[in-house]
């Protein structure tokens, strides 16, 4: 897969399920891992900026979803979270990890073009993101017009987007990163479970590899989860919740391959960008493991 991409903190739109990459040598030809001692160390403390860059290091949900349409898999709303108990979302951590949830399931809706699902999922985030005092940052009105009228799904996403970075970067701005965490847990959790369900109905090797590739975003969600333990009691049992699925992930094999430098040009400047394909090893039966552990945890963290 190539590692160049649009590297944007999408919450309407991402599922987290092109590989992340936080600052690894493409020269190493290895697999990047977080050493189980340095996940469970008793003080960790992460940078702003790093918190910054790993938050932003994520792809967006149209990657997956075109993905899901080439293997002509038809949309199902069984895949989604119901927004049936949002009041019971009480907690600014539940909340934000539910922002997560709905943010990826309202991209996958969107893709499908899906208007009155739309509508009612928009309704759960505003309600949500008004319990976090961050719902001003989103335009509901002009959101709510555009899935109505289903004339521009390019305008709708942009608007979604624009609302969750905004609100992504005040939240962090405001010394309140935990909560920014907790959203991309949500995104992510809820993303791996999309996939896992569509990769159960319609299994092949490319869905499979994408699958796997989420190795690497996991080690680095635990690590900042790792940094709030401590102060938000919370990231501990959620930590606790996503050990079993690491310890599937653990066993599966990513190398990377070196490929061509490619000169581009950005900004009027003229840049080489290094291209890098990984190589995924997982087989069937690990797949199997993790879409069974994932279901649990993700229908736990709904419930």
């Amino acid at each position: 897969m190539n590692r160049i991409r649009l590297l944007l903190f999408i919450m309407v739109l991402p599922v987290l399920i092109a590989s992340c990459q936080s600052g690894r040598d493409p020269g190493l030809g290895t697999e990047f891992e977080i050493p189980d001692s340095v996940i469970h160390a008793e003080s960790l403390e992460i940078s702003e900026e790093i918190m910054g860059g790993i938050i932003s290091n994520v792809s967006s949900i149209v990657e997956m979803s075109a993905l899901i349409k080439d293997l002509g898999v038809p949309y199902s709303n069984r895949y989604l979270a119901s927004t049936d108990h949002v009041d019971n979302y009480n907690t600014n951590f539940k909340r934000a990890l539910m922002l997560g949830v709905f943010g990826a399931d309202l991209g996958y809706l969107n893709m499908y073009n899906r208007s009155t699902a739309v509508i009612s999922y928009l309704s759960s985030i505003r309600r949500l993101s008004d319990g976090l005092a961050v719902g001003h940052f989103f335009d509901f009105s002009t959101l709510r017009r555009l899935a109505s009228s289903q004339s521009d799904l390019d305008s709708l996403m942009f608007i979604s987007v624009q609302s969750f970075n905004r609100m992504d970067n005040y939240l962090r701005q405001e010394k309140r990163s935990h909560l920014s965490t907790a959203m991309v847990a949500g995104v992510w959790i809820e993303g791996l479970y999309l996939l896992t369900q569509v990769a159960r109905s319609h299994p092949g090797e490319e869905i499979y590899e994408r699958i796997g590739e989420q190795k690497i975003i996991l080690n680095d969600l635990m690590l900042i989860l790792k940094n709030f333990e401590r102060v938000h009691p919370e990231y501990a049992q959620l930590t606790r919740e996503l050990a079993p699925i690491k310890e599937e992930f653990d066993q599966v094999s990513i190398t990377y391959e070196i490929g061509e430098p490619e000169a581009i040009e950005r900004d009027g400047m003229l840049m080489i960008i290094q291209n890098e394909r990984s190589i995924v090893n997982i087989t069937q039966e690990q797949v199997e493991s993790i879409t069974e552990k994932a279901a649990i945890i993700r229908n736990n963290l709904i419930l």
